[in-house]
């Protein structure tokens, strides 16, 4: 399609969305209320794939140095990747476990839009952890006992396997990464508030917008205490009050995070993080990925602490126990 084409298309469709495209960029739709209008059902499936950090084959490269032949490269081999792992999902190739047909998983087939997720700093990397932040993670592999809460026991109870595992919450950013499948989320506005529901887990965060104080830095909550705000037509949110178990990357209870949410074209929003904790890092940094509008709604994530996959693994740790005793 020759490009004069492609730009009436791009701007015939703008229209119908209700965006208007002049001199000075593109301007949201508004809701009745005057706010820019996000509102809809997004997915980030096409992230699925995207290293937090710069990958070593693109050592001295920015973001910007990556050219779309590149991207394309690291995309084939990507998809190449997720179709291998998705054949032994939930066991290893040892213990092939029939993970299910490729069509069952959203990750497949992922438009990347960038060769890494770290804009800041510059080379990709995550700042290095303080000493504070390492003592912190020894204190928690201890109480594991070296499992991981994940995939590596002991499993003596609940409460030794991580929020996610046990259904309660996969935290931020965690809520926001591309997993094999629950990838939408719906964006809802009323008069003063944003709503935001996640597929996984199913949690919803209300965001207030009028600028009214956090809670009481003495609570402390899974999805920690958003406030948000307009910055044109950026939808802008601080998190603070994190718990420290569901915080991402072993961060502290001091951690704050500021999310940005930046329409770029009709049915993609650019959302960023900036994670600021300086008991966990040396210094403030930044990653993001697109969200683009999604074709199908939330499904029902039909999953709860009770489960029988938790009862199964507990279960299943003591019938092991009980055979290596020779009893």
């Amino acid at each position: 399609m020759p490009v004069s084409t492609r730009v009436s298309v791009w701007l015939a469709a703008a229209a119908l969305a209700g965006w208007t495209v002049g001199a000075e960029g593109q301007t949201l739709p508004r809701t009745p209320w005057g706010d820019p209008d996000l509102q809809g059902t997004y997915t980030n499936s096409d992230e699925a794939g995207i290293p937090m950090e710069r990958p070593a084959e693109l050592a001295g490269k920015r973001l910007s140095d990556v050219t779309p032949a590149d991207l394309e490269k690291l995309v084939k081999e990507r998809r190449a990747a997720m179709k291998k792992l998705g054949l032994t999902i939930g066991g290893t190739s040892d213990n092939d476990t029939g993970a299910g047909p490729p069509q069952w998983y959203e990750s497949y087939n992922a438009h990347n839009s960038r060769a890494w997720m770290i804009s800041d700093p510059a080379d990709g990397q995550m700042p290095a952890l303080t000493d504070e932040a390492k003592k912190r993670a020894a204190a928690v592999q201890a109480s594991r006992r070296g499992g991981d809460g994940y995939f590596v026991g002991p499993f003596d109870s609940p409460e030794d396997l991580v929020p996610y595992v046990r259904c309660i919450t996969r935290g931020l950013p965690g809520s926001m990464m591309p997993a094999i499948y629950g990838n939408t989320y719906d964006i809802v506005q009323s008069p003063g508030y944003v709503a935001i529901r996640y597929e996984m887990v199913h949690e919803t965060r209300l965001i207030p917008l009028d600028r009214r104080p956090h809670i009481s830095e003495n609570l402390h909550l899974d999805m920690g205490d958003a406030r948000g705000h307009w910055e044109g037509d950026t939808l802008v949110i601080e998190t603070v009050n994190f718990r420290e178990r569901s915080a991402f990357g072993g961060a502290s209870q001091h951690l704050k995070t500021i999310e940005r949410f930046k329409p770029v074209r009709p049915g993609v929003v650019e959302w960023s993080m900036t994670f600021d904790d300086p008991h966990t890092w040396a210094r403030p940094w930044t990653f993001g990925l697109q969200l683009t509008r999604a074709q199908e709604p939330l499904f029902e994530y039909a999953c709860h602490e009770g489960n029988e996959g938790l009862k199964n693994i507990l279960s299943a740790a003591r019938a092991q126990e009980h055979a290596a005793s020779g009893q």
